[in-house]
């Protein structure tokens, strides 16, 4: 059973720093080249898909994470932590922010300024999730 939920762990962990490298990657750069015009109407359609995609899988990750390291210990409380440190960033500017962008509430001579800094914000949580799936591999 323990391996079940190890191995489910490291899956849900590995698709969710994956699809973080990907927007960081491929959307990112794409937004960031974009009009302010452009990015807020596209944002408005596909803003919410992406909290569909990753909203689950941002929750998967980090309770599995959790009861992983309930249950296992040892490193496993590492990805715990670093999961729960990438949510936490969520919280503290992705809400806020992805709210700035969905409601344009945000000047459009301020979105430059905050794509780079969310792009920034971004990479900070990739760069964790990639440490914890490091890790989550690891243990």
């Amino acid at each position: 059973m323990l391996e079940i939920l190890t191995t489910l762990t490291t899956a849900f962990i590995g698709l969710y720093a994956g699809s973080l490298l990907t927007e960081g990657m491929i959307l990112v750069p794409y937004w960031q080249r974009m009009s302010a015009a452009d990015f807020f109407g596209g944002h408005s359609k596909m803003g919410p898909s992406l909290f569909r995609y990753f909203a689950p899988l941002t929750v998967l990750a980090v309770m599995l994470s959790v009861a992983t390291a309930l249950f296992a210990g040892g490193r496993h409380v590492w990805v715990a932590g670093l999961c729960l440190t990438a949510l936490a960033i969520f919280f503290r500017y992705f809400k806020k922010a992805n709210a700035s962008f969905a409601d344009h509430s945000l000047a459009d001579e301020d979105l430059p300024a905050e794509l780079k800094r969310w792009s920034a914000w971004h990479w900070t949580r990739t760069v964790i999730m990639m440490a914890a799936l490091l890790v989550s591999i690891s243990a």
